[in-house]
Formats: C-alpha cells, sequence, structure tokens
C-alpha cells in the first residue's frame, strides 16, 4: 500500500546523518539547504507556512543527487519527498521574470533531440570561431547572464555535421547465436551531444550476443521534468514512451544515469493510468542499466587489453538512485592491462546534477571544481563515468584548472576493449 506523503515525512528523526552526505551542506553549513532542513520546511508548508522565495530557493538548491537516501538509517524517502514537493510548488512559485524564462527555454529545448541537433550547427561555428571562449572569459556576461553563459559553455566539442551520427534506427541481430532481444533508449541529450555512446551500446550488446531494437521517435524519458516539478509533462513523456517499446523485449537498455532512475519509476508514476498502469509496471521492471545488464548476463565477448589507468566517477542517480555500483566497477575490472583508481570524495556530486548546473551555476561550479581537483589527483589518464552530464560537467571543471583529461562513457571503454582496431 502507498503511503502518504504525511506518513513520509514522519519516518526522519532529524538525527543528521545525512548531513556529510549532502553536497550543498557540506558547500555551506546551513541547515534549511541540508536534508533534514529541507524536510522541516516541507512540513511547514504542508502544515500552512507560506511558500516564500526564501524557501522556495531551499529547495531549488537541492542537487536531488539522492546521496542522503543510503545515509540514513531510518530508511527516509526523500528522493520522493522531494520530487512530491517540487511538483506541488512549482505551479504557483514565486520567481522572477528571467527565472521563469531560463526554465521555459530549458524545456522547450532539452527534451527534445530534434531541436537539440537544430541548434548544433551554431553551437560549433561558436565553438570554431573561438566565441564560446570569449564569452566565457567576459566577467560582466557572468554576472549578468549566469544562467545562459553556463547553458553554452557546458557542451563538449561539437563535431561536423558528416560525424554526428546516431544510433542505428531499425533492429541490429547478434553478432553470435542470440541470447534475447532488447531495446536500447537513446535518450535527449545522450543522442544529440554523445551519439557515439548510444552506437556502442548497440555494437556491445550485438557482441555479447542480443538482438537490438531501437525504436524510431522516441524522445526524452521525463527525467528532466520529474526532478524540476514538472510531474505532468513527465508523465506524458513516460507514457509516450511506454507505447514506442514492444512489450515483447527481455530488457529495456539505458545508459544514462538520470534517465535510468526515473525509468525505473514508470510503474509508480504511471500508476493512475488506466490504459498504460500494468505495462508501465512491466516496463520498469524491465530497466537495466547497460552495465547493470551485462553483469547479469554474463559475458562472451573477448577483451583484449587496454594499458590504462582510468579513474571511474560513480553518478549520483546511477550509484545512489539506483544502487548499481558494482557492475560498472566489475565490467573494468574485466578489461586486460586496465588499472582502475577511486576517487577522493567519490559519493559527493560533481554538480550537474540534470540541468543544476544551468540553473545553479555558482553552486555547481564550486562542487564541479572540487571533483575536478579530486579526479586530477588520481593521476589517471582516463575518466570514465556513466551519465553525460558528469562528463561535460567533469570536463570542463579539469580543463579550467588546467588539468585536461579525456573521458569515455564506461560502455565506450568497453567497447575498445571488445574492438582495439577501431579509431576513436
Amino acid at each position: 500500500m502507498e503511503r502518504s506523503f504525511d506518513e513520509l515525512l514522519n519516518d526522519c528523526v532529524h538525527c543528521g546523518f545525512c548531513l556529510p552526505a549532502c553536497p550543498t551542506y557540506q558547500l555551506w553549513g546551513e541547515e534549511m539547504d541540508s536534508p533534514r532542513g529541507r524536510i522541516h520546511l516541507m512540513r511547514g508548508l504542508a502544515e500552512g507556512d507560506v511558500l516564500t522565495p526564501e524557501r522556495v530557493g531551499h529547495f531549488d538548491a537541492c542537487l536531488g543527487c539522492m546521496a542522503c537516501v543510503p545515509a540514513c538509517p531510518s530508511g527516509v524517502q526523500y528522493d520522493k519527498l522531494i520530487e512530491t514537493t517540487r511538483a506541488r510548488i512549482e505551479p504557483s512559485a514565486p520567481r522572477t521574470v528571467a527565472d521563469r524564462g531560463v526554465r521555459t527555454l530549458i524545456f522547450t529545448i532539452f527534451p527534445y533531440p530534434r531541436r537539440i541537433r537544430a541548434a548544433l550547427p551554431l553551437l560549433r561555428l561558436a565553438q570554431r570561431t573561438g566565441l564560446q571562449r570569449a564569452l566565457a572569459r567576459q566577467p560582466r556576461l557572468q554576472r549578468r547572464f549566469p544562467r545562459l553563459l553556463a547553458m553554452t559553455t557546458l557542451a563538449p566539442a561539437i563535431p561536423r555535421r558528416s560525424q554526428r551520427r546516431r544510433a542505428i534506427g531499425g533492429p541490429a541481430q547478434a553478432a553470435v547465436p542470440t541470447r534475447g532481444t532488447v531495446a536500447v533508449l537513446t535518450g535527449c541529450v545522450q543522442d544529440a551531444f554523445f551519439s557515439r555512446v548510444n552506437r556502442d551500446t548497440v555494437s556491445v550488446l550485438r557482441a555479447e550476443g542480443f538482438d537490438v531494437i531501437v525504436p524510431k521517435g522516441q524522445g526524452c524519458c521525463g527525467a528532466l521534468g520529474l526532478h524540476t516539478g514538472r510531474e505532468e509533462r513527465a508523465r506524458a513523456m513516460a507514457a509516450e514512451l511506454v507505447d514506442r517499446i514492444p512489450d515483447r523485449v527481455d530488457a529495456i537498455i539505458t545508459n544514462a544515469a538520470g534517465c535510468g532512475s526515473s525509468l525505473k519509476e514508470y510503474g509508480d508514476l504511471l500508476a493512475d493510468d488506466p490504459v498504460r498502469a500494468e505495462r508501465a509496471a512491466r516496463f520498469a521492471a524491465k530497466v537495466r542499466d547497460i552495465t547493470e545488464f551485462l553483469i547479469e548476463v554474463g559475458p562472451v565477448a573477448p577483451r583484449h587489453p587496454v594499458p590504462l589507468t582510468v579513474a571511474y566517477h560513480d553518478a549520483c542517480h546511477l550509484a545512489h538512485a539506483q544502487g548499481v555500483r558494482r557492475p560498472p566497477r566489475e565490467l573494468l575490472a574485466g578489461i586486460p592491462e586496465l588499472t582502475l583508481v577511486e576517487i577522493t570524495e567519490g559519493d559527493l556530486c560533481c554538480g550537474s546534477a540534470g540541468v543544476y548546473n544551468i540553473l545553479n551555476p555558482a553552486p555547481a561550479a564550486d562542487l564541479g571544481a572540487r571533483k575536478a581537483r579530486n579526479v586530477a589527483a588520481t593521476g589517471a589518464h582516463l575518466l570514465v563515468a556513466g551519465n553525460p552530464g558528469c562528463l561535460m560537467q567533469i570536463q570542463q571543471h579539469l580543463a579550467a584548472a588546467g588539468q585536461p583529461m579525456p573521458a569515455m562513457h564506461t560502455i565506450e571503454l568497453l567497447a575498445t576493449s571488445l574492438d582495439p582496431t577501431r579509431q576513436r
């Protein structure tokens, strides 16, 4: 039986075990910017407190990294509490015109792969001409338009049109005797900026013996909206995606940590949908992160040596929200001659957190710089992570610190081991 919001609030006994795990409490030491403090604010709103800009600011400051969830000895479901709270306050939240404008811009572009791809030529032009770097060095612009600057400077290098290939659109047969059929979700930001990750996901699955379906017309899974209080939009996107994925597949594969945590909640998100409730529950039960799935089924394709030292970054929505920590490390450990090193403060968020580094650029930059220092201190040759936002965020701050480091998605490195002759 689903528990009420008030019951979930009452699980918190204010012990404080969440404080060391919370990135914003680590930055500011402010009680109201900790999970415990935000739960206190939630209870106040439930009892009739006025929704002031200050209170909204404390909720907006939460990264939604969920590091507090595994740290809590009382089992407080802070993930459900913050998502419910944001959905309740967003329609009436007192925001400035500029704030609403930026949020509208984000949700008009980011959840739609075609719209992102339409903007890529302009972004590539800004990168090639040096305009992107010049804008980032303007203190006046940084003070007046920090969010818009963050939106343009976070993007990775955009390849020319001929190199911007997408994942294959039709069915792909296994390269060895088939072990089953899976559907691959291509995502929105992943599809536009990191299409090579989707291609590698397909090639690895084929090499491991799976027939692969990449459904056409799929868009955003709704994670961006769900994590920022736009629950109705998230529900509509979830319903559309559920309709596009064949029910006959053995597993539904995602390679983006933020997407995976939301996809696994579809059973709850669409529980009141009279048409899709049962199908959404089956859908959610089949969702697997690519690393999680590959460890579950076991390897059949031979691995070739990759003589590198790599630092693995735990994406928050993979490690904290989904509890997927061991599988990526096991996959990397299975690559001959590869040395895996851990990152100090590995559980601390890098500051990406979906669109957090755009909406809250200052604290995101502090966390990004802190993560970059810890990554650089490992002495690794390569950064590896399982989420596109993390890769963009950490690489930007490594470069800003004068310590640039190449980065790959976990599945890209595995694909290199399976086919060492390919050109990166």
